[in-house]
């Protein structure tokens, strides 16, 4: 995945112009939602009116009570030098493993106890009635599939929800690994149950965490200024341990622990990794080939709680624009190439053939889902 965009963002342009307030907005999305197939659209054979993809982004999930990263209260708005790991940062350095490790294991109870909100059930009731055939997420929070697992998925940059080992590949579940590092790190894990106590960590107000030492971060993660980082230990991967996979050479790796069961950096083999895409890692081949193949066999697109900063989520948005297919962006705050994306609209448009609203998704989306109740399905 490339570094995101990290330019100043433009206003939000307001599409059609009564869409600029909760009332407009959610008569102008549920028009663009049940709008017939444009006949702009570059053909498709699988393609009918009904089949309309969302991409979203974290801003989805911020009424779940997770950070997102450019909103008002966003990780990259009030932490100017934020930087998240990168892949080759993690995969071959130790002390990077143990600080990532380490911040995860303190923000994992939040992620772990949070869930999907009313954007999410929304969208489950949307795809129940035939308005939504799929989603691309570029969250890792599970919530997406949670919500509605018989409405497909596509999480375009991995999940929390479970490890893959560097090495032979096998996937371990989050919360068995955060059990192993509460014994692994017995220090930790009473500072962590002293934040619960205190309520540190029932809040992503970053003003009231700073008060208790803790910065937010994205990805679940907290960060712990000046916090010892190079005390904290990791589990090795299990399968591994017990049977070491050969390395490129031929030759049988070796995976040390201490005597707890922590990993050693003595060994060649054994790092979990959580399966989601860092910073210089490519996306998965068939996963990006899933989520083009969505766009392709769509009508439309709505992007939800997504500034679309990230390339990856960005060229999907730009790859429907060349398919002409109508855009809907729901967003609070600007958008990277919206201009771009809402350019050359013509003639009278209430929603059907673009929406662009900045409201919270949350509020709006189960509204739309109201009004589209009973929509006859040739409408579609």
């Amino acid at each position: 995945m490339r570094i995101p965009y990290t330019g100043p963002l433009p206003p939000p342009i307001i599409v059609p112009r009564n869409a600029n307030t909760p009332v407009g907005a959610i008569a102008a999305l549920s028009n663009f939602l049940s709008a017939p197939i444009s006949p702009r659209v570059k053909s498709s054979s699988t393609i009918d009116g009904r089949q309309t993809v969302l991409l979203t982004g974290a801003g989805i999930s911020v009424a779940s009570g997770l950070a997102d990263y450019r909103g008002a209260q966003g990780t990259y708005t009030l932490n100017k030098t934020y930087r998240p790991i990168y892949y080759n940062e993690f995969t071959s350095n130790h002390e990077a493993r143990k600080r990532y490790w380490a911040r995860s294991f303190l923000g994992w109870t939040n992620l772990h106890k949070a869930s999907p909100n009313n954007a999410h059930w929304a969208v489950k009731s949307l795809g129940d009635m035939g308005i939504i055939n799929s989603v691309i997420t570029q969250n890792v929070d599970s919530f997406h599939p949670k919500a509605h697992p018989d409405l497909p998925t596509i999480e375009l940059h991995g999940y929390l929800r479970s490890l893959v080992c560097l090495h032979c590949h096998n996937h371990l579940a989050r919360g068995d690994f955060q059990k192993s590092l509460e014994v692994l790190n017995p220090a930790w894990a009473a500072f962590l149950e002293e934040m619960i106590a205190a309520g540190a960590l029932d809040t992503e107000n970053p003003d009231e965490r700073r008060k208790k030492g803790l910065k937010t971060n994205p990805d679940g993660d907290v960060d712990l200024p000046n916090a010892p980082y190079s005390t904290f230990r990791y589990p090795a991967c299990p399968t591994c341990l017990v049977n070491p996979p050969s390395l490129a050479g031929g030759t049988k790796a070796r995976v040390d622990i201490d005597k707890d069961g922590a990993w050693s950096p003595t060994s060649t083999a054994g790092v979990l990794k959580p399966a989601v895409v860092m910073f210089g890692e490519s996306i998965p081949t068939a996963v990006k080939a899933a989520a083009e193949e969505a766009i392709d066999h769509a009508s439309r697109i709505l992007v939800i709680g997504s500034s679309l900063a990230t390339y990856s989520a960005w060229r999907l948005v730009k790859r429907a624009k060349e398919r002409n297919m109508p855009i809907g962006i729901l967003n609070l705050g600007g958008v990277r190439g919206e201009d771009n994306f809402f350019a050359g609209l013509t003639g009278e448009n209430r929603g059907e053939g673009a929406v662009r609203c900045s409201e919270s998704a949350d509020k709006v989306l189960p509204k739309v889902v109201q009004n589209l109740q009973g929509w006859p399905s040739t409408h579609m």
